[in-house]
């Protein structure tokens, strides 16, 4: 079917010239917003809230209060261990005028040695009595302490899950602080994708429902392991500039360009005509589908030549051509479905500016024609005037009927106003 046959149609198509650009490889996920300082403040003893001091959007201070837990127990239990190093002192002191007087008493041989080893251990037991009491008393006057719920950084309280009257827990979380001056994305990836991630590298930041990019960011941190269940690594992603409005919690979509190639060859996906054939391997018994890619190249605006291509990155639909075609050929990017190799063409579509082509001559010496069709030749020859049906005599034919066609004319303009009077 393909060739110059002279009965064959030339199909309308469209073309664009092969110019170098730049692509890029990039690896896209979805992940939250986050704040890259994020506090959950749980309470360190379990007791009923009695007063809130801070709300959900409240700026705090570190060290500042955020709410109160009932303390009476806590204040008794402060003056009992108060109570308990006072008599833990007194003992001390007793001990030891005990355990010096048994001293002199034994220099003059007054009391055994059973004696003086009492009053030693005595002294020693009281010792150790009164570090107790005074640990006792440092862990009550703590726990004071923690009757009052305070801020550990400087943020924006961004959830509150306690009310007055409800039951602290230790270990539950009471409140949520956020540091606004720096967000971080995260992301979590296969390891295909994992492999390609480096610190530094760029990233786009998408909102997710929005067009444009609302943030720009790199990569500050690669878990260096896999998630045992889910297989995904996971990526940290700064964000370093910040165009729109971008609250944490929003779902997102970031990009990281991982490789680019300059000044490379790129072609549309839509130019390309895929080949599938599903192949049966005897030796596996197994069915595998081979994918192949082409694309038909515009030769002299008349003819559809077909070119296996070797691809290499795909960004959106763009594709890098490693072989196949040549910077400043022109393909076909609309109306090659039908075509085959060496089908007849005709260009219809062309880039602004640009003049059609067709065979000039160029100085005194005309380009050969005649590797094209033999129609296309002819009709180069007539508009030259070298065909057959092109002589002078013909000229002057067709000279003499464009004279006398006004002629006719004019005659049959004046009988029909004749016959109009004829009427009248």
């Amino acid at each position: 079917m393909g060739g110059f046959g002279g009965n064959q149609r030339a199909t309308s198509v469209e073309t664009i010239d092969i110019t170098p650009s730049s692509i890029s490889q990039i690896v896209r996920s979805y992940g939250n917003i986050r704040t890259q300082d994020n506090v959950r403040v749980s309470p360190q003893i379990s007791e009923r809230v009695v007063e809130l001091y801070a709300d959900l959007g409240d700026t705090v201070r570190t060290g500042q209060p955020l709410a109160k837990l009932r303390d009476t127990n806590f204040r008794d239990q402060v003056l009992r261990d108060e109570a308990q190093v006072e008599q833990a002192r007194i003992a001390l002191r007793r001990d030891s005028t005990e355990f010096a007087r048994a001293e002199r008493l034994y220099e003059r041989e007054l009391i055994s040695d059973a004696d003086l080893d009492n009053a030693r251990v005595s002294l020693l037991s009281s010792q150790t009595n009164l570090r107790s009491a005074r640990a006792s008393l440092t862990q009550s006057r703590e726990n004071l302490l923690f009757t009052t719920i305070t801020s550990p950084i400087d943020g924006v309280i961004t959830r509150r899950n306690i009310s007055t009257g409800d039951l602290a827990s230790s270990g539950s979380v009471a409140f949520e602080i956020s540091n606004l001056v720096g967000y971080e994305m995260r992301v979590f990836l296969p390891l295909a994708d994992r492999r390609l991630i480096r610190n530094g590298q760029s990233a786009t930041i998408r909102m997710s429902g929005e067009r444009q990019h609302s943030a720009t960011g790199v990569v500050s941190r690669i878990s260096p392991e896999l998630d045992p269940v889910t297989g995904l690594a996971e990526v940290v992603i700064s964000l370093v500039d910040i165009d729109g409005d971008i609250l944490p919690g929003s779902l997102a979509e970031a990009a990281v360009t991982v490789r680019t190639n300059e000044d490379a060859i790129v072609i549309p996906r839509s130019a390309m005509v895929e080949n599938v054939q599903t192949v049966l391997d005897p030796e596996s018994n197994s069915i595998r589908i081979d994918r192949t890619f082409n694309v038909f190249v515009a030769r002299g605006d008349t003819i559809a030549e077909l070119r296996p291509l070797e691809t290499g990155l795909q960004q959106g639909d763009r594709i890098e051509v490693l072989g196949g075609v040549s910077r400043g050929e022109r393909i076909i990017v609309t109306g090659q479905g039908g075509l085959e190799d060496g089908s007849r063409i005709r260009v219809t579509g062309r880039s602004r500016g640009e003049e059609p082509r067709r065979v000039q001559r160029d100085g005194n010496q005309e380009r050969n024609i005649d590797n094209l069709p033999p129609e296309v030749q002819e009709r180069i020859r007539q508009a030259r005037g070298e065909g057959s049906g092109a002589t002078a005599d013909t000229q002057a034919q067709r000279s003499d009927g464009a004279e006398n066609r006004p002629q006719r004319q004019q005659g049959s303009g004046e009988g029909q106003q004749r016959q109009r009077n004829q009427n009248q």
